[in-house]
């Protein structure tokens, strides 16, 4: 009967745990949505962005577009050649010059990282319906400032550490391993230079740090609601 008695009596402080644990989540992400402007983000049907990238002494430029539901393009331009990925809310396709003149329809790990691309609201925004799970690990010391610690694991199997700042509220840093060419490596995500654009606040300064090297993004311009016709994501005819 004891045995029984502290069989219940931690099965019911575990319950408990898990949801003092879920109320905490819920709360932390109620605060990042709020202070990133989430209400605006969701209403928003599409996003125009023009950045530079800046890559092994080099600066690149990029446009990206995005258009709800589903629908992405983004360009980089490489020494006068134009690298294209592309979602067109069915399938995604590529160019790269490097490699080739024709488009190729992608697939596997290259197709899962362009779907990622397309969601304009964010992976920890509605998560659940999305088919992710995710678990608030406490706060950490991040380059001397307090985070929040989200993990979230994808529906396709990909783990993200979010780093969410306890004073802005804003996420500061995401560490994950992505998956390509049959391995898979450790990224690292800095935001920073967080600008209001029509009520949705966005880091207009990311680096981004792989074993492949370091990469820094910044954003130039910014239009959100643009008009896209559909045409521009459609993988184009041999």
């Amino acid at each position: 009967m004891k045995r029984m008695f502290f069989t219940i009596l931690a099965t019911m402080v575990f319950a408990l745990a898990n949801v003092a644990s879920a109320q905490s989540l819920t709360e932390v992400l109620d605060m990042y949505f709020k202070a990133s402007g989430q209400e605006k983000l969701i209403a928003a049907q599409s996003f125009y962005i023009k950045a530079k990238v800046s890559q092994m002494g080099m600066e690149l430029p990029m446009e990206m577009k995005i258009k709800k539901p589903e629908k992405f393009y983004i360009s980089i331009d490489l020494q006068g050649q134009k690298i294209i990925q592309a979602f067109d809310g069915e399938k995604g396709w590529m160019i790269n010059p490097m490699v080739g003149a024709e488009p190729v329809e992608l697939a596997g790990d290259q197709l899962a990282q362009a779907r990622q691309q397309v969601d304009m609201e964010g992976e920890l925004y509605n998560f659940e319906a999305k088919g992710h799970t995710a678990e608030l690990a406490g706060k950490v010391n991040v380059d001397g400032k307090e985070m929040y610690r989200i993990k979230l694991t994808t529906k396709d199997g990909t783990t993200k550490d979010y780093f969410i700042d306890t004073k802005t509220n804003l996420v500061s840093k995401v560490k994950s391993k992505v998956s390509g060419q049959g391995q898979t490596v450790d990224v690292e995500q800095i935001m920073s230079d967080y600008k209001t654009i029509e009520g949705i606040t966005m880091s207009m300064k990311i680096e981004s740090k792989s074993p492949m090297g370091t990469a820094v993004i910044l954003m130039e311009e910014v239009k959100i609601n643009m008009p896209f016709d559909d045409s521009v994501f459609k993988q184009p005819v041999k």
